[in-house]
This record gives C-alpha cells, sequence and structure tokens, in this order.
C-alpha cells in the first residue's frame, strides 16, 4: 500500500470502537436477564435479522418476530433499553481518534452493518460525528457487509478508486471481502497496531 495514494478511510464501529449492537453475547445475556429460551430467540434472529440490518423493517417489527411473539413479563420498551445499553465503548480507541482526525486531512467515513434504531442510537450515544464525515451503515443503504454492493457504493458516492482507500474492520472475513474489491483492508486486532498505521497520515 502506498499511503500517500489514500484519500479516504473507512472504518467499522463495532469491534472497533464499541462493542457490537446486538451481538450473540447481548443476546445471551438478555435472555439469562429477562428469563427466556436462547435457544429459540436465537433461531428466529438468525432467519430475520439481516432483513432488520438493511433497514427493511424497524427494531419493532424485529423484537415482534424474535421476542414477543409469545406474552411477557416484561415490556417492549424495557427491552430496548436493554439492547440499547449493551453498546459500550471500547478502550482509547474512540479518544485517539477523535484526536487525530483533527490532524489529518483525509475523509473518514463509518462502514457497518446496524439496523437503524441502534445505529442512530450510537451515533447520538458516543457523539460519532466527531469521527465520521457520514455513515455507510447497512440500514441505509440497504446492503450488508460481505455484500460487495455496500463497498462499492462506499467507493462510489466518495468517488475513489478501492486503491486509494483504506478499511478498518475487526473481523477477518470482511476484511477478505474488502480486499477482494481492491480495497487496502486492515484486521484491527489492536489499538496500538491500528493507531500506528494511522499516524502516516498525520499532516
Amino acid at each position: 500500500m502506498d499511503v500517500s495514494q489514500i484519500k479516504v478511510v473507512f472504518f467499522d464501529i463495532g469491534g472497533v470502537f464499541l462493542t457490537n449492537g446486538w451481538g450473540h453475547e447481548s443476546r445471551q445475556k438478555a435472555a439469562e436477564v429477562f428469563g427466556f429460551d436462547y435457544d429459540e430467540m436465537n433461531v428466529l434472529h438468525n432467519f430475520i435479522y439481516n432483513v432488520f440490518e438493511i433497514g427493511s423493517i424497524s427494531l419493532d417489527q424485529y423484537l415482534d418476530t424474535v421476542v414477543f411473539h409469545s406474552p411477557r413479563d416484561f415490556t417492549k420498551t424495557e427491552f430496548q433499553d436493554f439492547m440499547f445499553a449493551q453498546s459500550v465503548e471500547l478502550p482509547q480507541m474512540l479518544p485517539w481518534v477523535k484526536k487525530w482526525k483533527k490532524r489529518t486531512d483525509l475523509p473518514i467515513f463509518a462502514l457497518s452493518n446496524e439496523g437503524r434504531e441502534l445505529n442512530d442510537y450510537r451515533i447520538e450515544k458516543f457523539n460519532l460525528h466527531e469521527v465520521f464525515d457520514g455513515f455507510f451503515s447497512s440500514c441505509y443503504v440497504g446492503f450488508r457487509k460481505p455484500d460487495p454492493r455496500i463497498f462499492k457504493t462506499a467507493l462510489k458516492i466518495t468517488s475513489v478508486n478501492p486503491a486509494e482507500s483504506i478499511y478498518f474492520d475487526d473481523r477477518p472475513m470482511l476484511v477478505t471481502a474488502a480486499k477482494k474489491l481492491g480495497i487496502n483492508a486492515i484486521q484491527h486486532t489492536s489499538f496500538e497496531e491500528t493507531t500506528d498505521m494511522l499516524k502516516n497520515f498525520i499532516k
């Protein structure tokens, strides 16, 4: 990779800056806290979650399918509040990148899979506009990683060739998907390694 040719930076959010919005650990915790069958919920989750992440259904509709298909002794509002509370900032990365952004000329965009309500909550809660110039979220563009179309859409809108972009993601499969398109994709494995790479782009 020729760092002098890079014109735009893309980041995943979950696993890089924040915990995942609604990963399996959060769903297991929900089953324990609210007292329902995790395996049953997970089957339904896997069936419908992709549809939620591309913005085709609302969070309310998702929950009707996976949790509230049976009478519960807790409310949907209580459950949604629990879901949102599972989003936690990971150590060091977010404040560092907020400072780094002020020292680089490169535009910075999020490229992530997220349902709309969770996505909007995380942007506001963690002041992600201080980092990102825009959000290529699956719920906005209608495609989810590893679908090549989400990467191609991001490249087209930012008007760069794949080789002129760099992308950080914690999941190897998604790094590989981006690399197949010619994007300079790097697996985020630690704060130190990622920030060492980003220092190359300080003006």
